[in-house]
Formats: structure tokens, C-alpha cells, sequence
């Protein structure tokens, strides 16, 4: 059927290439813009075995081939094979594709350089020295941004059945285009359709990370290509939502989840019924009502968190101390209000923008870097010991100022502050924002802002609390002092997380650039109390230096996942082997889910490790999360095609015993006795 596609779209393309105008624009008839080879791991694969043949090709500029699915528009590469007898090809492999988006209409395309890859399998029986002439002739649709052209070659080779050598540097250019290709997820999916919306959850570690979450189906009638993509997290799943196609076609789904960075990960859904998790498919001003309740009840309840209640506290007595003028209470509240608001709504936007670009952020998203997070400890330790009593500033605590000015800058603090924080009913409130619609999503942001601020809002415009407020008193310092517990409670918070993102070095110097800081600060103080002029300098040359320290912190590097004496290689494995010890080894991801559910239910069970040592098992770990291909050749060879991979090795065994992929912790203990 496709080919009489390919003989339309040809016809098609020599009769608007010959039309007015488009004679000097048109590729000339007959000239290639995907340049393609062949290539085989091995040119003298075993009789019986199996070799991997590439398929490399490269666009000229401006021109783009498309993956199986080519989304909107386009076509996948066919591939007709001609073997000696006995000789198959498997289906052809693909790299995780990109994204480009024309006229409204989305593909999914490789613009630069890309291989396929296909498994060749040699009949048994063949003779060493038996020619094998392999020749594949490739139907594909190449396009510009302007213009596409259905393109075919016959391409190659000779190989020769032998004892199946592979050259080094082919090995590590085949090592290279196997870690393109997506990773088997060990998992299936659930795919569930309400009314125009389909949402897809994906088994995933809520460890892992992902940088650019985007499903690319096998097939259409499933999503609506072109429409963006929202990804939420419900504990171990991933889900996405997006719009169904618009004409669906029911049914089980496959494709790419794309993790950012040319990452990949292939799966199956099945369709059913997704819990734990909001649907996302009410859109309604019911749904938009109920967030921002829930978004507005969140921010208030913030307000008795250690990292805003001195801030408000504060700002209330100030407004005490000021007096009853009912306008100047009310400007006050107004412009701490809309501070607060402010910041809260700005946060949404470069949330939503985060998301639009496929990143995985949630409230408290800059907190991910550990630059942001020494800022905010420069910010609150600064608080803490003003509070304390150790220098008096209008500035960093705005909360002495009065004025309009003051307020809003109070506001904004107190909002920024709030970050690191998270109370009751934000977490869903926050969670629906992040699938409604850009304007109802920022109007829930508004909500919890208005939440921070209703306290001080009752204050500036009810009388009676003003009234009900103590009158101002030596008390006041002696609260303040109270009120610094808190602000040097969430300052060490800070320290800790910063200690988490950077080590010790990175938390070193915060808390030193905090140091720098309040010296500065209290040396300002002890100027302005003297009486000297420009009292401030100190203060300002200190927050430089501080600053400075700050932005060089930089995210710790990671740490192995296993150790030198346990990380697998064949070498080990060997080596364990010729020591006559029963050998366990396991083969792991971090985006595995199944894997992780084995390693805690059972791996890393106290009673499983102490039988291993009782029978002198010794256990290697093979790490997948990177697409190791030395493992990956390894793994193929038990015939998986991805992870969870438990091998038991028992003393002389010629070959592993192969486990099943949910494990228990008796059928381990098991092992060796």
C-alpha cells in the first residue's frame, strides 16, 4: 500500500517541481538528499549467530528524515531485503527522533546524521569461508521545510561466514549507535481516555530525572501530535496528558518516552484505569474553583511556617506601632499583598515555561539549584541575626519599614522565603495548576499568594484587630529575639539541603559566604550607630564578596551507585567463576521500576544478604542507567532486550540460570545452600 504512496508523492513532486516558479527551487530529478550506507559489525559473522548491520544516513542541510511514526506528515523507511537462503533481518531499529514543527503540523524527524540498526541472523550449518551477499533496497521520504521528495537506494554488502571477529573500531561506532536507540522499559504502561483528553502513566522511579518528558507513539490515532504535552508525577509514575487525536483509534499503545538529552525509554500501555493521580480532564470552572480554594487555604496555612511567621509577625506589630490611620493601614496591606501576589504569580510563569519546554519542575523548582539555594541562605541567615539583635538594617528585613514601598518590599520577601516550604493542601491545589490551562494555572499561583497575605490583609482592614494587637513595648524586643529561633532553624534547613546538592564543600561555603555576610551587616550596624557616614559600605562590599562565593557552588558530582569490588564486569565474572563461587548478578537502571521493587523487596533484604554470605555468593551489579552498550551486548546475548537481568551461577555450571523477573526473598536465599 505504501508503495503506491511513494509512486503518488513522486508524481506529485514532478508536477509541482515543473510548475511556474519552482524550477529553479526544485531538487534536480534523480539527485540524493539522504546519503545512506551499509555498514555490518561483522564482515564474518558465525554460522548459527547473529551480527548487527547499519544503516548510516545523513541529510543535507536543511533536509530531514522521519522516525517509524513520522507524526503529522511523512513516512517511515521500508526496507526490502534480499539474503541468501536462511538468512533473516529483523525489523529495523531507530534512535530516539526529534521534534519539528511546521505550518501547525507536527514531525518527527532526525535533521542530522542518524543510524538504523537491524539484526542479521546467519543459517546454521554454513560452511567457514561461504559467501553471504547482502543487498537491501530503501523506499524513504525525505523533506525541506518547503518541500518533500519520496527517495529509494539499493545499498550492499559481501560478508563471509567465519568465527565472527569484530574489528575494535567498528565495535566502539556500533557502541555509539546502539546508545541512541530508546532502553525497554521493564514495565508496562496504562493508556486512559476521557472524553477529548488521553493520558498516558509510564512506571518510573520518582528518583529519576527527567529533562525533556515527551511521548512519541508507534502509531497514529492516539495523540494529537501537534498539541503540547503536561507531565505530573504520581509517586513511581509519570503521567502525561495531552489532547486525543482527532480521530482516535482505540486500543493498546507503544512508542518513546523521550528523558531529555537524546534519552529514550520504549515501553507498551495497556489501556485501563489510572489512579493516584488527578485526571486532569476536568477543566471546568469547577475544577478551576477548587484549586484555587485549595491554593488560597495552602498560602494562609504557610503563614505559621518558621520561614514566614517572623516576617508577618513583624510586619503586623510595625502596623500596630504606626498608629489607627485607617488609609495608612489599609495602603500597607494593599502593597504587602500585592508583593506577595507578585512574586507567587512570577514563580508560576517560569514554571509553566519550564514545563512548556518539557523540563520536570515543580513549586520550589529553583531550589534544584544549588546557586538559588546559597542566595536564600544568604537571605535568611541575614534575617536571623537581625532579628537576633546583632545589627539593626531597614534592609534585608524589610519588616521595620513603613510605607507603601516597605510593605510590597515585605511582601515579596516573604513569598520568596516561602519557597522552601510546603503545608497542607498545596500539594494538590499546585498539582492541578500544573494541568489546567496557562491563565487558570497562573489564577491558582494568584490564590496562593492571596493565602500568604490574608492575615496581614485582616489586619489592615479590620479595625478590630488592629485594636486587638498589644500595644508597643520593650516586649517587642524581646520577640524579636524569639522570632530570629525559627529564622536560624530555616537558615541550617538550607544549609542541609545545600550540603545534599554540593557536599560539604558547597555547604563550606555557604555558610561561610553567611558568615561574610552578617559581619558585614554587623559592622554596618555598630557605623550606623556611631553616627559615621556611609555607614552602609560594609554591608555592601560584604554581600558582594558573599555573592560571589555563592554563585561558584556547584552540584556535587555524583556518587557511584556501586562499588569497585561489586560493579559487574566479564572480567570478575570470570575471575569469580575460575574461584569455583557461586556468582549472583543482577542488571539494574535507575528508570526501572520493576528493578527497584526486586532491590528492596528482596536484594536488599537483610536475611537474602546474610544467606549470600553464609553460601559465599558473591554478588555483581550491572548498571544499565546509561545505556552501558557493553552491558547491552551482554544482556543481549541472555536474549532480553533490556532490564531487569538476574543471573545465578552455580559452581562448574556451563551456563547461568536465568530468574524470573519478579523475585522473592526465599528463592534467593535459596541460592548457593
Amino acid at each position: 500500500m505504501r508503495g503506491w504512496f511513494y509512486i503518488l508523492m513522486t508524481a506529485l513532486f514532478m508536477l509541482v517541481a515543473t510548475g511556474p516558479g519552482m524550477a529553479e527551487s526544485a531538487p534536480a530529478p534523480g539527485a540524493i538528499h539522504l546519503a545512506m550506507r551499509l555498514i555490518a559489525e561483522s564482515e564474518t559473522p558465525a554460522a548459527g549467530g547473529r551480527t548487527t548491520l547499519a544503516i548510516v544516513a545523513t541529510p543535507d542541510k536543511g533536509w530531514h528524515g522521519y522516525w517509524k511514526n513520522g507524526g503529522d506528515a511523512g513516512l517511515p523507511t521500508e526496507a526490502h531485503w534480499t539474503l541468501p537462503g536462511g538468512a533473516s533481518a529483523g525489523e529495523l531499529r531507530y534512535p530516539v527522533p526529534g521534534r519539528l514543527k511546521i505550518a501547525g503540523l507536527m514531525n518527527y524527524v532526525y535533521e542530522r546524521p542518524f543510524t538504523l540498526l537491524v539484526d542479521l541472523s546467519v543459517p546454521a550449518g554454513m560452511a567457514k569461508g561461504t559467501p553471504l551477499p547482502i543487498t537491501v533496497k530503501l523506499d524513504y521520504l525525505v523533506c525541506t521545510d518547503t518541500i518533500c521528495v519520496p527517495e529509494s537506494q539499493t545499498l550492499s554488502t559481501k560478508l563471509t561466514v567465519g568465527d565472527g571477529a569484530i574489528d575494535p573500531a567498528t565495535r566502539t561506532e556500533f557502541d555509539r549507535w546502539r546508545a541512541a536507540l530508546p532502553k525497554p522499559l521493564g514495565g508496562d504502561g496504562v493508556i486512559e481516555t476521557q472524553g477529548k483528553q488521553v493520558r498516558i502513566a509510564v512506571p518510573l522511579p520518582a528518583s529519576v530525572v527527567v529533562k525533556d518528558a515527551y511521548f512519541y507513539p508507534e502509531r497514529s490515532g492516539i495523540i494529537d501530535h501537534a498539541a503540547p504535552q503536561v507531565m505530573t508525577r504520581s509517586g513511581d509514575q509519570l503521567i502525561l496528558t495531552m489532547p486525543v487525536a482527532a480521530v482516535p483509534t482505540p486500543g493498546p499503545a507503544s512508542g518513546v518516552l523521550s528523558i531529555g538529552e537524546g534519552q529514550g525509554l520504549s515501553f507498551a500501555a495497556k489501556p485501563g484505569t489510572i489512579a493516584g493521580a488527578s485526571s486532569g480532564t476536568d477543566r471546568g470552572f469547577g475544577a478551576i474553583a477548587l484549586a484555587f480554594l485549595g491554593a488560597v487555604l495552602g498560602g494562609l496555612l504557610l503563614n505559621i511556617m518558621p520561614c514566614v511567621f517572623p516576617i508577618l509577625s513583624l510586619k503586623a506589630l510595625s502596623l500596630a506601632k504606626g498608629g489607627g490611620d485607617e488609609r495608612h493601614a489599609r495602603t500597607e496591606a494593599l502593597a504587602y499583598t500585592a508583593g506577595v501576589v507578585l512574586v507567587c504569580v512570577g514563580l508560576g510563569v517560569v514554571l509553566l515555561a519550564l514545563r512548556a519546554g518539557g523540563q520536570s519542575a515543580g513549586w520550589a523548582f529553583q531550589l534544584q539549584d544549588p546557586r538559588v539555594i546559597g542566595i536564600l541562605l544568604l537571605l535568611v541567615a541575614g534575617i536571623a541575626f537581625n532579628l537576633a539583635g546583632l545589627f539593626e538594617l531597614p534592609t534585608p528585613a524589610f519588616a521595620g519599614r513603613s510605607g507603601a514601598m516597605g510593605s510590597f518590599a515585605t511582601g515579596a520577601l516573604a513569598a520568596f522565603v516561602a519557597t522552601p516550604c510546603s503545608g497542607p493542601f498545596m500539594a494538590g491545589a499546585l498539582g492541578a495548576a500544573l494541568v489546567l490551562p496557562a491563565a487558570a494555572a497562573l489564577a491558582v499561583f494568584a490564590g496562593l499568594g492571596i493565602g500568604i497575605a490574608l492575615p496581614f490583609l485582616a489586619i489592615g482592614f479590620v479595625p478590630a484587630l488592629r485594636r486587638r494587637l498589644p500595644k508597643p513595648g520593650m516586649w517587642m524586643v524581646r520577640l524579636r529575639h524569639i522570632l530570629s529561633v525559627p529564622m536560624f532553624l530555616t537558615a541550617l534547613a538550607l544549609a542541609w539541603i545545600l550540603g545534599q546538592e554540593a557536599g560539604v564543600t558547597g555547604m563550606t561555603l555557604g555558610l561561610a559566604a553567611a558568615l561574610i555576610a552578617s559581619l558585614g551587616f554587623w559592622w554596618t550596624g555598630l557605623r550606623q550607630h556611631g553616627g559615621k557616614g556611609r555607614a552602609g559600605w560594609p554591608a555592601v562590599v560584604a554581600l558582594v564578596l558573599a555573592v560571589a562565593i555563592v554563585v561558584t557552588v556547584k552540584p556535587a558530582a555524583a556518587v557511584a551507585k556501586t562499588s569497585a569490588d561489586t560493579a559487574f564486569t566479564e572480567a570478575k565474572l570470570d575471575e569469580l567463576r575460575k574461584q569455583n563461587r557461586p556468582v549472583f548478578a543482577y542488571f539494574t537502571a535507575d528508570w526501572c521500576l520493576s528493578c527497584k521493587v526486586n532491590e528492596a523487596a528482596a536484594i536488599e533484604r537483610s536475611s537474602v544478604r546474610d544467606a549470600f554470605a553464609r553460601n559465599k555468593v558473591a554478588v555483581l551489579v550491572g548498571d544499565w542507567t546509561d545505556g552501558d552498550p557493553v552491558l547491552g551486548r551482554f544482556i543481549e546475548r541472555h536474549n532480553r532486550a533490556g532490564v531487569p537481568l538476574y543471573l545465578y551461577y552455580a559452581p562448574g555450571a556451563k551456563e547461568p540460570q536465568v530468574l524470573p523477573q519478579v523475585l522473592t526473598p526465599s528463592m534467593l536465599e535459596k541460592l548457593g545452600a
